[in-house]
């Protein structure tokens, strides 16, 4: 067994602090005071939005950044040879995010904005909010999924794998995707996004996180290390929240209706996603470790990538634009939600018949 497998086990014997155990209370807290402060004090807010590059803003990367890197010290290069023994939670990732959940999320803004909601939504905005969410359907997510994993006591090296390969998927596949459902041929991909983005939130945490593990040395120094800096990630995460709930706090009061039409496809498109990943997970025998992570792969969003390309094809103050913004508020409680039903259900998959080694 490796040391990144003792660690999990370690954690699932183990009780849960404070901070998880009161996880939701804490982020629906953070979504208030978010709203709060993007109203009364809209400077503060302006001056952590200027905080930008490639469309990627700086302080919630490094939030980000800090709710990863204790995932990353959990990784145990040596385990990741032995992920081709297990390749069936990535074969649900790749079949799920790829093959199934772009057109899905196609299908169900074409229904609800075109159909369902037609008669209080003008044709124009209405295809606006439909590009929007193609965007979020066809970009998967890259660095949040770290968060669900740790939460899910997901297998940390595996985890790392299935999102390595994935990014090297959206690379080619993303704008294509993109141009078929929009019917259109000339995407404007902001790879600088896709690229800084995966360095900020993959590469140089994996970095910290292995020079890490190569000073502490020992298995034990390792285990004690993560659980020290395991409250940091979820402090991490619900400032990352309370950050992206004050940049939205204006729109989400001026276009509470707008927002809440959105967030219905992306709902019933998040749960159905989850359900048909953690579905064929459970049925072709998946050890949990490795269901759970290959589940909330599939469902968050790469909603960096998104936003930045609403942008650049549409314009700031688009439809679209709102439309990814819109799955960003949806999305921590959605998987929040998710977190807490695959721990409930964790005793119903079985353990890994061969451990990576």
């Amino acid at each position: 067994m490796t040391e990144n497998n003792r660690a999990n086990n370690g954690a699932d014997s183990g009780k849960l602090g404070v901070f998880e155990r009161f996880l939701t209370l804490w982020v629906g807290l953070a979504m208030i005071g978010g709203v709060v402060i993007g109203v009364v004090a809209p400077g503060l807010v302006d001056a952590i939005a200027a905080s930008e590059v490639a469309s990627i803003n700086l302080v919630v990367a490094v939030l980000i950044w800090a709710m990863v890197y204790p995932m990353m010290v959990g990784v145990d290069f040596a385990a990741v040879a032995g992920v081709a023994r297990q390749p069936k939670g990535l074969l649900v990732t790749l079949v799920v995010n790829w093959l199934i959940k772009p057109f899905t999320m196609a299908f169900l803004a074409v229904v609800f904005f075109e159909h369902v909601f037609a008669p209080w939504i003008a044709p124009a905005d209405a295809a606006q909010y439909i590009a929007g969410l193609i965007l979020l359907g066809a970009a998967p997510c890259t660095a949040m999924v770290f968060v669900w994993s740790q939460l899910t006591r997901g297998d940390a090296t595996y985890t790392l794998v299935q999102v390595s390969v994935n990014d090297l998927i959206m690379v080619v596949a993303f704008a294509p995707i993109v141009a078929l459902l929009l019917g259109v041929t000339d995407i404007a991909v902001p790879w600088e996004t896709l690229v800084l983005a995966t360095v900020l939130y993959v590469v140089l945490p994996l970095l910290a996180g292995l020079l890490t593990r190569r000073i502490l040395g020992s298995k034990d120094a390792i285990e004690r290390f993560s659980a020290r800096v395991k409250p940091w990630s979820i402090l991490g995460l619900i400032a990352t929240v309370a950050i992206l709930f004050g940049l939205q706090g204006d729109v989400i009061l001026r276009q509470p209706l707008v927002i809440f039409l959105i967030a219905v496809p992306i709902l019933i498109q998040s749960y159905g996603i989850f359900a048909l990943a953690y579905g064929a997970a459970f049925l072709l025998r998946i050890p949990h470790r490795m269901a759970a992570p290959c589940a909330m792969i599939g469902t968050s969003n790469f909603f960096e990538l998104a936003v930045a390309v609403a942008i650049s094809l549409f314009g700031l103050n688009s439809g679209a634009a709102l439309a990814t913004v819109v799955g960003v508020l949806v999305e921590v409680p959605v998987m929040l939600s998710l977190v807490a039903f695959a721990n409930r259900t964790r005793a119903h998959f079985p353990e890994a018949q061969n451990k990576l080694s």
